[in-house]
C-alpha cells in the first residue's frame, strides 16, 4: 500500500508497534523501528507522566493547554551541581518507555555521566494529543516549530521542578525525524540545549527524493552484483505484465493481491508498484540493526538471495517470492481508495500515527521516494504527482504542489538545510541508510562533527551494543561518548561574558 515516506520510521527510531489495524496503520507501522533488545522481561519501566503545555506556542493570546506526556529515569543522576541530562525526543509516533531503561546507547552514556534521563513526546503522536481530533483544524497545531517549542517549554519546566541550574546541561537525542529536531533544537534554543546527538537525520527538505532509491540500489548491489539488475529487470517486468490482456490478472495471482488490480485506475497501479518497492526499501533501510524481534527480520542478503539464487527461474517470481516473505502470506491491499478512506479517518488509534506525519510531510518536508522513469530501479510507475494527490485526496484541494514547495522552502530557510550553522552537534549517519544523503555526512567545523558509519543502517547506533556489532559501528558509540564527554567538561564561550548566544 503506497506512501513510503520514512518507512520507519523514521521515521522515529524509538517507537512500539502494534499487529493491528488496517491498511494505513500497517504501512506507517512499517516505518517505524521495533524495540531495544538488551531490556530484561521483568524489568519496571518508567511510568507515564504528564505536562500542562502550550497549544500554540507563536499566538501569546492563545490559551489553550493539553497534557503531553514524558518519562523519567533518575537512576543514574548523581544529583550534583554539574550532573547533566539528557532528553531522548519523540517522533512519529508513539514514545516507548523501554528506551529509558538499561540498554539503549543513550543510557549507556547516561550512566557514564551521572545523567538524569527524560523522554518527550512528540505533539499528536502516542498519546499526547493536544486536540480531540485529527481533523485539518487540529492539525494546523502540528509542526516542527511547536514541537520545538515543546522542548524548550519542558526543559524549562523541569528546570523549575528539579531546580536544576545552568551547570546542569542539557544533552538532546534523536534519531529520523527526531533526530532532525535534536539538531534544530540546539539551533534555536542554544540558552537551553547545551548539546545534540542527532541521528538519522534528514536536514534538507525535498519533495522529489529519488536518491533514497538510488542508496537502495547500490546496497543491493553490494549484496550482489546481480541482484540490483534482477531487482530492476523484475520491476520492468511487472509494468510490461501490466500493458498485455491477461497481465492484471496473472499479477494479481503471483503478488497475493487481495482484489483483482483493476489496470484502469492508474492510482492502484501506482499503489501496487510502489508497495514491490517498499518490500526492498524498508529491508535496506533497517538492515541488520539491533532491534528486539524474534524472529530477525529478513536482511539484504536474504532478498538477494532470493533474486539472485531463487528457486524460481523468472525473475518476476522472484519478485513474488520476496513479497510473500514481507507479507508474511497475508494478502496485499492495493486499493488506493481503501488507503485513502482510512487516512481521512480523523481518530487517533486508526493509523498509528500516518495521518499526522502525512501532513507534516505534505506542509514541512516532502520526502518522497518516487520512482517515475524505467531507467529507475523500480521503474516508471509512481512519480511526484502520485504523492502529492494523497495530500489532496486525504486533506484537502488545496494541499497542492504550491503548499508543498512553499512548506519545503519555508523549512530549510528556518533550519538551514545542510548548511545548517550550528555546535556541539554530532551528526551521525549510516552509509546502507537512505536517509543519510539528505543528511551532514561530512563537516569541516570541529564543533559541529560528522560520524557516517559504514555499512550500517538508520538508526543503527542508538541500539544497545551486541557482539556481532561492525567494528566501525562500536567505533562510532565510542567516538560520540568521547565527544559528549568534552562537552560537558567544556564552557560555552557565550557564558564568560554577557554575549548573545551563539547560533
Amino acid at each position: 500500500m503506497g506512501w513510503n515516506l520514512l518507512l520507519l520510521l523514521s521515521v522515529f527510531c524509538l517507537l512500539n508497534r502494534s499487529a493491528f489495524g488496517g491498511v494505513a496503520r500497517k504501512k506507517h507501522e512499517r516505518r517505524l523501528v521495533g524495540l531495544p533488545g538488551g531490556t530484561a522481561a521483568n524489568a519496571a519501566l518508567p511510568p507515564d507522566q504528564w505536562l500542562i503545555q502550550r497549544l500554540d506556542h507563536s499566538d501569546p493570546t492563545n490559551p489553550g493547554t493539553w497534557w503531553q506526556r514524558y518519562q523519567t529515569n533518575d537512576a543514574w543522576f548523581k544529583n550534583a551541581r554539574n550532573s547533566p541530562v539528557f532528553l531522548m525526543i519523540g517522533g512519529e509516533g508513539e514514545a516507548s518507555a523501554e528506551w529509558l531503561v538499561n540498554g539503549a546507547a543513550w543510557t549507556i552514556y547516561a550512566q557514564k555521566f551521572g545523567a538524569l534521563c527524560f523522554q518527550l513526546e512528540h505533539r499528536f503522536y502516542g498519546e499526547s494529543q493536544p486536540r480531540s481530533d485529527l481533523s485539518v483544524e487540529s492539525l494546523k497545531f502540528l509542526s516542527s516549530e511547536q514541537a520545538l517549542a515543546d522542548i524548550a517549554y519542558f526543559i524549562q519546566s523541569m528546570n523549575e521542578k528539579y531546580r536544576l541550574s545552568a551547570n546542569n546541561r542539557w544533552v538532546v537525542f534523536g534519531g529520523s525525524y527526531s533526530g532532525s529536531l535534536a539538531a534544530w533544537a540546539r539551533l534555536k534554543y542554544p540558552h537551553l540545549v547545551h548539546a545534540a546527538v542527532s541521528t538519522s537525520g534528514p536536514l534538507l527538505a525535498e519533495a522529489n527524493f529519488k536518491s533514497y532509491d538510488e542508496v537502495v540500489k547500490r546496497a543491493l548491489a553490494a549484496s550482489s552484483p546481480k541482484c540490483a539488475a534482477n531487482v530492476h529487470k523484475a520491476a520492468l517486468a511487472v509494468e510490461d505484465l501490466l500493458k498485455t490482456p491477461h497481465g492484471p490478472s496473472v499479477l494479481s495471482k503471483k503478488f497475493n493481491l487481495c482484489t483483482e488490480l483493476d489496470v484502469s485506475n492508474k492510482k492502484d497501479v501506482s499503489n501496487f508498484a510502489e508497495s514491490l518497492a517498499g518490500n526492498f526499501q524498508g529491508v535496506v533501510q533497517y538492515n541488520r540493526d539491533n532491534r528486539m524481534a524474534d524472529p530477525k527480520p529478513p536482511s539484504v542478503d536474504d532478498l538477494c538471495k532470493l533474486m539472485t539464487d531463487g528457486d524460481e527461474p523468472k525473475l518476476i517470481d522472484r519478485y513474488a517470492a520476496v513479497n510473500r516473505l514481507l507479507t508474511n502470506g497475508t494478502c496485499l491491499d492495493v486499493k488506493y481508495h481503501s488507503y485513502i478512506e482510512e487516512m481521512r479517518s480523523e481518530s487517533y488509534d486508526v493509523t498509528a500515527g500516518g495521518r499526522p506525519w502525512l501532513y507534516q510531510t505534505c506542509t514541512e518536508f516532502g520526502f518522497y521516494q518516487t520512482s517515475s522513469s524505467r531507467n529507475e530501479i523500480f521503474g516508471s510507475l509512481f512519480n511526484l504527482q502520485f504523492f502529492i494527490d494523497q495530500c489532496k485526496d486525504i486533506f484537502d484541494q488545496s494541499f497542492d504542489q504550491n503548499r508543498l514547495n512553499d512548506g519545503i522552502r519555508r523549512s530549510n530557510n528556518n533550519y538551514g538545510a545542510l548548511g545548517i550553522a550550528v555546535s556541539n552537534v554530532v551528526f551521525v549517519q549510516g552509509s546502507l541508510d537512505p536517509w543519510h544523503v539528505l543528511g551532514v555526512t561530512k563537516s569541516t567545523n570541529p564543533s559541529a562533527p560528522a560520524i557516517l558509519i559504514d555499512g550500517t543502517a538508520h538508526c543503527a547506533n542508538m541500539y544497545p551494543p551486541a557482539p556481532d556489532d561492525l567494528p566501525q559501528l562500536t567505533a562510532a558509540r565510542a567516538k560520540i561518548e568521547q565527544i559528549l564527554g568534552e562537552w560537558l567538561s567544556s564552557v560555552e564561550p557565550w557564558t564568560r561574558s554577557n554575549g548573545t548566544a551563539p547560533r
